[in-house]
């Protein structure tokens, strides 16, 4: 397992497809202080861990990371999830389309967003006819914007800040550029050094302040208002928490509810903004794919469609499932074993000895490894240009991948299980409306030559664009030019 920063060029084999190509779809590798791990991307070990998610735990260096970030918020989740006691926010994201209402309104929000984003682009367009744009910056900073208001109805105007004279916003910037702090998670020696997470700290202190300071005025105005309604003014994460505990004989504590405000923010925030970042690009890449998904959303008769007539587009819908699988935010999920247990295997396995086994025995305190981009790009599983970008092979799924257990999708995105992510139709619905209104207005290219992309991943389980002339940083220069009827 690597835990640092490293990058390698666009189309490039992962090193994990080279193992499994030698050793199989499970098989055991060195850790630090002669430890062994286990990789697999076995479907039917995949169900088994999703399915006992109890005995299957994030290993601690990841508890780590998001300890440093929620303080007590990663606790408190684990422990919510575990005696069920955040239903009614459950209920809010797992319902069906969060509900014709809630639907209609964060549409409204993902649409306003992204036209003034849109517009923010029109303005780069010089007089030559095309503009450059960095999409990683614009779209971190309009994801940021959605999820304060469909999160707790805050203003962070991330898009029109560029000084971030907003605190809120000026800090949750600086938590995720600031790599020390991410380094010190990941490899704790490291926190010894101040200087490496002071940044960090600073920035995580200023979130967790301002977090009070929006419960102490949310609560204020449902004691004021006494609203116990549905109305969207108190249909966000936070009212939604805070109204439950004033019907509540088990409220969530003051510090409980604070903790969910960040845990929002930084569940919210990759997924959507990465995701399409590598859809842009692979419209870039692919200009047959971005003229066939261009022409069915101009069919549209409408500027803002409602979320059935956006659900209603195939093309679109295959497009956003084919970049969620080729492209996963997360490619490998960890896990560590609690106690002793029997692995069931789809595909027996031959140790060293010669030995075949089609059960996978794992000791207490055993590290996991789920390859999930290596399930998604299998080609026993999708056929054989599976690591080829192709929509079209969602307009006919093969039939192997019925039995990927994930929450969307047959695909393994958003995990599974009872901690599958309880906001990846919120996701989904936004990466649409993104797409939607962007190619209504614009044709994109590659900023810089392709052998200039690379793939920036970190700690083996992120993975993000980036340039040769910058490999440890995120970003993605593209041209825009104004489309034209």
């Amino acid at each position: 397992m690597v835990f640092v920063k490293q990058s390698t060029g666009l189309g490039e084999p992962n090193p994990l497809d080279n193992w499994h190509e030698i050793y199989g779809r499970t098989f055991t590798a060195g850790g630090f202080f002669g430890t062994q791990r286990i990789y697999s991307k076995d479907i039917k070990a995949i169900q088994h861990i999703m399915r006992n998610d109890q005995l299957y735990l994030k290993p601690p260096v990841m508890r780590n990371i998001l300890k440093s970030i929620l303080g007590e918020g990663e606790c408190v989740m684990v422990r919510f999830c575990r005696f069920k006691r955040l239903r009614t926010i459950t209920k809010f994201f797992q319902n069906p389309a969060f509900g014709p209402n809630e639907i209609r309104e964060l549409t409204s929000t993902f649409f306003e967003k992204s036209i003034e984003m849109r517009d923010i682009w029109n303005s780069r367009i010089t007089a030559e006819g095309f503009g450059k744009i960095d999409s990683v910056y614009w779209l971190s900073k309009v994801t940021v914007d959605i999820i304060g208001l469909t999160g707790f109805n805050y203003h962070f105007n991330a898009l029109n800040d560029p000084d971030q004279t907003n605190e809120l916003n000026r800090a949750f910037t600086t938590m995720f550029r600031s790599s020390g702090g991410w380094t010190s998670a990941w490899m704790p020696l490291l926190a010894a050094l101040p200087q490496t997470v002071q940044q960090f700290i600073r920035a995580v202190k200023c979130i967790q302040r301002q977090c009070r300071e929006l419960m102490m005025e949310s609560k204020a105005f449902l004691a004021a208002t006494g609203e116990k309604d549905n109305g969207w003014s108190t249909k966000n994460l936070l009212s939604l928490i805070l109204k439950s505990n004033m019907s509540s004989n088990t409220p969530m504590s003051d510090v409980d509810a604070i903790a969910q405000i960040p845990t929002f923010l930084i569940a919210g925030h990759d997924t959507t903004s990465l995701a399409t970042n590598w859809a842009l690009l692979e419209l870039a890449l692919h200009q047959d794919i971005q003229s066939k998904l261009g022409e069915e959303i101009l069919s549209v008769r409408t500027a803002m469609p409602n979320v059935d007539e956006l659900n209603a587009l195939p093309y679109l819908d295959a497009f956003v499932r084919e970049t969620m699988r080729l492209h996963s935010p997360i490619t490998t999920l960890n896990r560590v074993a609690t106690q002793d247990d029997i692995i069931p295997l789809t595909y027996a396995f031959t140790d060293r000895n010669g030995i075949v086994h089609n059960e996978l025995p794992v000791r207490k305190g055993q590290l996991i490894h789920l390859t999930l981009h290596q399930v998604h790009t299998d080609k026993s599983l999708w056929g054989p240009h599976a690591d080829e970008f192709r929509p079209d092979r969602w307009l006919n799924v093969p039939n192997g991948v019925q039995a990927i257990p994930g929450v969307w999708s047959n695909l393994l995105t958003f995990w599974g299980g009872t901690h599958g992510c309880m906001g990846w139709r919120f996701s989904v619905t936004e990466m649409k409306v993104f797409l939607f209104v962007l190619l209504r207005s614009f044709h994109f290219e590659l900023g810089v030559p392709k052998d200039e992309l690379t793939v920036l991943k970190m700690a083996s389980i992120w993975q993000r664009p980036s340039l040769k002339s910058a490999p440890m940083k995120t970003e993605l220069p593209l041209i825009i030019r104004p489309f034209k009827v």
